[in-house]
């Protein structure tokens, strides 16, 4: 990495949301973020960012999210078996009662 390239939105976006994971896990206060994410913004170069967050650890990678479109079928197969069982229960509760 060369730290005299100029830093993109996208590379202070990254570094603000690396910084919020510090804080969510206890690294960081949040004086101390607000801090180091006022400087990200006002950084001009990969190495003003890289600086924001050389005293601390590398973080795992994030999990990769589930696909979006498997993720609605399966709540739209949740939504009809929830409205099969409750059509079924109604049935039963209609054939007692007559």
């Amino acid at each position: 990495m060369d730290v005299e390239l100029r830093a993109s939105d996208d590379d202070r976006n990254r570094v603000v949301a690396e910084l919020h994971r510090h804080t969510a896990a206890g690294r960081l206060t949040l004086d101390e973020f607000s801090d180091r994410a006022g400087a990200v913004w006002t950084s001009r170069t990969l190495g003003d960012l890289a600086a924001l967050t050389r005293d601390l650890p590398p973080l795992p990678a994030p999990a990769v999210s589930a696909d979006p479109v498997e993720h609605g079928r399966r709540e739209l197969l949740m939504l009809f078996a929830a409205a099969a069982l409750t059509l079924l229960l109604l049935g039963g509760f209609l054939a007692v009662t007559r």
